[in-house]
């Protein structure tokens, strides 16, 4: 069988700010929509509060209509947070979050047409059984993705579809797809964990149990943890090691209680040196596909643009009574925009420019017997 790990970076919608070429620009969005956000979950709201958010909605285009920023909107369900005097200006007429109901999201755009083709000839041709899915829009999106756009190519749908709401309001959860044969039996989300910091997990931590046409039953746990787009180093860096310290006890866990087939997949954002995964790389006996003997290597360890040592941050890590039985595994570059003019990697010819892409990542797999 093949289980595979994908970031498909959406399917039918994606946030407008994702898609700026400058990705300083892209951090900048996040921030600002993160730090407004913030300020409007406070009890009570102050001067200095007051004067931040109207600066903030200054900068997200917000201060003349609520649906005026290019990456952003403003929702007012209930009550109102602020006034537009006909003589200009912006005033913050509530006093804290018990006053109204809203925030600030962001705006989506549909995905590239070509790209959310190109995504799906990157699954059928990957072929795996079981296929981890991470930045999936939601559930209903990527049924309709399997039983349409994967059927629009020739590809088989996906007879088991799963996906749990995470802690990610942008429409990137982490999901899981099965063929017929595997039934997923159980799951369980990890999306209210929390530790003395708070919540752990930016997305979740689903575990999914699958059974297998042979009677074995596997254990995935998918993952898609915080990445280096917006926040400081220090902060996101601490907080993916909160996450992959995490996910490593959850995996103790299920060792502990018999489960001898587990996988760890997804995208962890970080390079397998960093000190944020070494819970779960360095104190662990998880093993990296990529470093089993019958793993086919095209010379660049890299999971991510062009794959670069630097950009490998797409994970299948096997436990060890699945990693003796591994037969083979490789990094499915074909459809990723790789180069300048995208020619380091073989692609669909029907890629043509960058936003045709099927993402910037690559598909990683391994073949168990």
């Amino acid at each position: 069988m093949r289980i595979a790990s994908f970031n498909v970076e959406n399917l039918f919608e994606r946030a407008k700010a994702f898609n700026l070429q400058d990705k300083d620009a892209v951090r900048v969005v996040l921030e600002q929509y993160a730090r407004i956000n913030d300020l409007f979950n406070q009890p009570a709201y102050n001067k200095a509060d007051k004067a931040e958010m109207v600066d903030l909605l200054a900068k997200l285009g917000l201060t003349e209509r609520d649906d005026g920023g290019e990456f952003a909107l403003l929702r007012q369900n209930r009550g109102r947070l602020l006034r537009r005097p006909l003589a200009g200006g912006t005033e913050i007429i509530a006093n804290g979050r018990a006053d109204w109901i809203g925030w600030v999201e962001l705006k989506s755009e549909p995905v590239n047409e070509l790209a959310m083709q190109h995504t799906a000839m990157v699954i059928r041709d990957v072929g795996a059984e079981v296929q981890a899915v991470v930045e999936a829009d939601n559930r209903i999106a990527l049924k309709k993705f399997s039983g349409i756009a994967l059927g629009a190519i020739g590809g088989p749908p996906y007879e088991h579809v799963m996906l749990i709401d995470g802690n990610d309001d942008r429409g990137i959860d982490v999901a899981l797809l099965s063929k017929s044969g595997y039934e997923i039996t159980a799951i369980a989300s990890h999306v209210d964990d929390t530790d003395a910091q708070g919540e752990i997990f930016s997305r979740d931590c689903p575990e999914y149990t699958v059974a297998t046409p042979s009677g074995e039953r596997l254990v995935l746990l998918v993952n898609h943890l915080k990445s280096k787009g917006f926040g400081s180093q220090g902060s996101s860096n601490a907080k993916r090691r909160r996450q992959a310290r995490r996910v490593a006890q959850i995996y103790r866990r299920l060792i502990a209680e018999g489960q001898t087939n587990v996988i760890v997949l997804g995208d962890f954002n970080d390079t397998p040196d960093s000190a944020p995964l070494a819970p779960l790389l360095a104190q662990t006996d998880l093993q990296d596909i990529t470093a089993h003997p019958s793993f086919t290597s095209d010379g660049r360890p890299g999971t991510f643009a062009n794959g670069t040592k630097s950009n490998k941050i797409d994970y299948v890590l096997l436990s060890p009574a699945l990693f003796a039985r591994v037969t083979g595994g490789a990094i499915f570059r074909t459809g990723v925009w790789g180069g300048t003019k995208g020619r380091l990697f073989p692609h669909y010819p029907t890629i043509t420019r960058a936003v045709e892409a099927a993402s910037d990542h690559a598909a990683i797999y391994a073949d168990i017997n």
